[in-house]
């Protein structure tokens, strides 16, 4: 996977920290960048770059690159747990909402203040949500609490190890050994999605009617919400812990692998097979990540390099070679026009991706 030119060398801002990149997401209005790190602050990158290297379309086809003309902003950086940073997500208030092993939820504003939401001596915030219009959520072992219009607390039968709002924020998926549970912000009740085995991550597809786990079996499982109709997607020499739905829905991506997996959901059958894009590295994938626009995939490796691939096509574009150690974070900004990428042994970076680059047409 050697690469003599890389993106993040023409057109991405780059850091180095002293701790782990243990997640990172953006916040809803795409403005910021947030990474979680190890050593209990948060970082924070802007994703405007004023004099930022750019392409310009030539007349003649193609593009010029035009080089930087003035350094990226400084990183931020917010001493937010007198811990370890466990959980990111970005808070329907602005900013980030952050977990940690201290047992504090701490909203963190872009302008760098903050406020405790919440704080259990003696526990840890392990995952955290946050919904546009339902409020927030945690968990700490085998409880979730839910911070909405209705507060509530569920005590679910093992511990949960992810949760994710739907996309319209009106229902909970909290993984378990066991299966997935559904928690209704109306009305509060539950829907017990029950599978054998245990359940490490979650994805909704994008229209609501599927929701897919990451099982530590080195196996995917799905159900059809509408019918609660079992899909099995198995196979993986590895545990497929990082889940990405395409922006149409039409295919999932996934770790796992060598290379990126590919599912159909348009609809899935029981008799598909999956396909793999990207290019097999010695190390395994770690991170997926569908752009949010176009029919790309963003794929993290344990080796640290990172490419851009499509489904059902054997081209890549590389954005990161290889590194000294895996790819820990991989999100795109709202509008797919930046990609955020952190590492465990603390690189981190913003990758500026414009559309020019893809040959995909202009936007509506």
């Amino acid at each position: 996977m050697n690469a003599p030119h890389v993106l993040i060398d023409l057109l991405g801002a780059c850091w180095v920290t002293d701790a782990c990149v243990v997640d990172a997401v953006w916040d809803r209005s795409g403005q910021c960048a947030g990474f979680a790190l190890g050593d209990g602050t948060l970082a924070l990158a802007t994703g405007v770059w004023e004099g930022g290297p750019r392409l310009n379309p030539r007349e003649s086809g193609g593009v010029e690159f035009v080089q930087a003309q003035a350094p990226p902003a400084p990183l931020a950086r917010f001493s937010v747990h007198e811990g370890t940073c466990l959980a990111l997500s970005a808070d329907a208030a602005g900013g980030f909402l952050s977990g940690g092993d201290d047992g504090r939820l701490v909203h963190l504003r872009l302008d760098g203040t903050s406020e405790l939401v919440a704080h259990e001596a003696d526990a840890w915030m392990d995952h955290v949500a946050a919904s546009p219009v339902c409020g927030r959520a945690y968990a700490n072992g085998r409880r979730v609490q839910w911070l909405g219009p209705k507060p509530a607390c569920l005590t679910l039968p093992g511990s949960v190890t992810s949760l994710a709002f739907d996309p319209v924020g009106t229902r909970l998926a909290i993984s378990h050994h066991g299966g997935v549970t559904l928690w209704a912000a109306d009305t509060l009740g539950e829907r017990e999605l029950a599978w054998p085995g245990y359940h490490r991550a979650v994805a909704w597809s994008p229209d609501g009617r599927y929701l897919v786990s990451g099982m530590q079996e080195n196996a995917l499982h799905g159900w059809r919400l509408s019918d609660g109709a079992d899909i099995e997607m198995g196979g993986y020499p590895a545990q497929p812990r990082s889940l990405s739905f395409s922006a149409d829905g039409r295919f999932l991506a996934t770790s796992g692998g060598m290379r990126a997996v590919c599912w159909r959901f348009d609809p899935p059958r029981a008799n598909d097979e999956p396909h793999e894009c990207g290019m097999a590295d010695k190390a395994p994938v770690s991170r997926v990540a569908c752009h949010p626009v176009h029919p790309l995939i963003a794929v993290g490796y344990q080796s640290g390099a990172v490419l851009l691939c499509q489904p059902g096509s054997s081209g890549v574009l590389f954005i990161k070679g290889f590194g000294d150690s895996a790819i820990s974070a991989l999100v795109w900004s709202p509008d797919g026009r930046r990609l955020a990428l952190g590492t465990e042994a603390g690189e981190l970076a913003l990758v500026f991706l414009p559309d020019e680059l893809f040959r995909f047409g202009s936007r509506g």
